[in-house]
C-alpha cells in the first residue's frame, strides 16, 4: 500500500469575479469548495494511475467532513485522525490577479498526534509513505522526521517532499526519492551552477548522503534522474503551462506509483515527468487521459 500524508489539509474556497473593489461589497460570478493538500494531490494522481493508496492526516469539524466527503466522491480511500478543531479554509480569489489567503491550520493535541502515529503500526515491508505539505503551527518542526525511524523499522519506504535543511535531515534514513528543482538544489549547497555537469555533481552528493534516487525537475527544460547506478535525462513535454500548483506533487506521484508496481526507476521517472507536465498543462490535477496524451512525448535517455 502507498500512504499519502497531509497533516494540514484545507478546504479551498475558490471565488471567481471580474474585479475586486477594495472597501466595497463585491459579488462573485462563481464559487466552489475544493478539497486541497499536497498529499491529497498525490492520492488523486495515484488513483488516475490505478495504484491503491490511502490518505492519512488530520481532519476536524464541518470542514473536515466536507473534505472527506469530496475524497469519497473521488473514490480516494482515507483514514484520517479526527481532531476537535476545524480543518482550515483557504480562500482563493480569481480576479484580475490571483490572490490567496491561507489559514495557518488547526490546533492538534498530543493525544491526536499519538493517534496518528499509531497508524504507522499498520506498515509492513514494501509499503511507501509519501509526506507532503506544510505543518500546522501546533506540530513540532521535526514532525515528519520523527516518523522516519518507525517507517524504516517496518521495512517500508518513504518520500518527504520538502526543501532546505528539512530535506537534508531525511537523507540518513535513505528516502526512496527526493525531488529538488535545479534552484532548490543550488540553494541546498549555497552555490550556483554554470553547467549541467556541475549540477549533476551536486545531485550525486545527495545520493552519497543517503538518497536512493534523486530527481531534478527543470520545468519546461525537462529533468534528470540519478540512481545508484545510472544518470538519466528527459526533455520537457511540449505544451502550454497554465498551472504550477500540484505539478510537483504529480511528478512525485507518477514516480512513486510506477516504482511501487515495477521497481523500474527509469520508467518511474518517465511517468513522473508525464504526470507533472500533464498537471502543468491543465487548471487542475491531471486525469488519466491527459497523462496518457503527454506520456508518448517523454523520452528517457541514459547518459551515464
Amino acid at each position: 500500500m502507498i500512504y499519502t500524508v497531509t497533516v494540514n489539509p484545507a478546504l479551498d474556497y475558490v471565488l471567481q469575479l471580474e474585479k475586486v473593489n477594495r472597501g466595497e461589497v463585491n459579488r462573485t460570478n462563481n464559487d466552489s469548495f475544493l478539497a486541497g493538500g499536497k498529499g491529497i494531490n498525490v492520492s488523486q494522481i495515484l488513483n488516475q494511475l490505478n495504484v491503491d493508496n490511502t490518505a492519512w492526516g488530520f481532519v476536524g469539524g464541518f470542514t473536515g467532513k466536507e473534505l472527506v466527503r469530496q475524497l469519497n466522491q473521488k473514490r480516494i480511500e482515507s483514514d484520517f485522525v479526527t481532531i476537535s478543531d476545524n480543518t482550515r479554509v483557504n480562500v482563493k480569489i480569481h480576479a484580475e490577479k490571483e490572490t490567496e489567503i491561507n489559514a495557518a491550520g488547526p490546533e492538534i493535541t498530543n493525544q491526536e498526534i499519538v493517534a496518528f502515529k499509531d497508524r504507522l503500526n499498520d506498515l509492513k515491508k514494501g509499503d511507501i509513505v509519501v509526506m507532503s505539505g506544510s505543518l500546522t503551527p501546533s506540530l513540532p518542526t521535526d514532525f515528519y522526521q520523527s516518523l522516519l525511524p518507525t517507517i524504516k523499522e517496518a521495512g517500508a519506504e518513504f518520500v518527504v517532499d520538502t526543501t532546505g535543511q528539512a530535506l537534508l535531515d531525511t537523507l540518513e534514513y535513505q528516502p526512496l526519492v527526493i525531488k529538488p528543482n535545479h534552484h532548490e538544489l543550488a540553494d541546498l549547497f549555497n552555490t550556483t551552477f554554470d553547467s549541467s555537469d556541475v549540477m549533476l555533481e551536486y545531485a550525486q552528493k545527495l545520493l552519497n548522503m543517503g538518497a536512493q534516487n534523486v530527481m531534478i525537475s527543470m520545468a519546461g527544460d525537462g529533468g534528470y534522474l540519478l540512481t545508484q547506478d545510472h544518470v538519466y535525462h528527459a526533455k520537457g513535454a511540449v505544451g502550454t503551462a497554465v498551472n504550477s500548483v500540484g505539478a510537483g506533487d504529480s511528478m512525485i506521484a507518477g514516480f512513486v506509483g510506477t516504482y511501487f508496481e515495477t521497481g523500474d526507476a527509469a520508467e518511474s521517472f518517465r511517468m513522473g515527468m508525464a504526470c507533472g507536465a500533464a498537471t502543468a498543462f491543465t487548471k487542475d490535477i491531471a486525469v488519466k487521459s491527459q497523462i496518457d496524451a503527454v506520456l508518448p512525448q517523454i523520452k528517457v535517455e541514459q547518459i551515464s
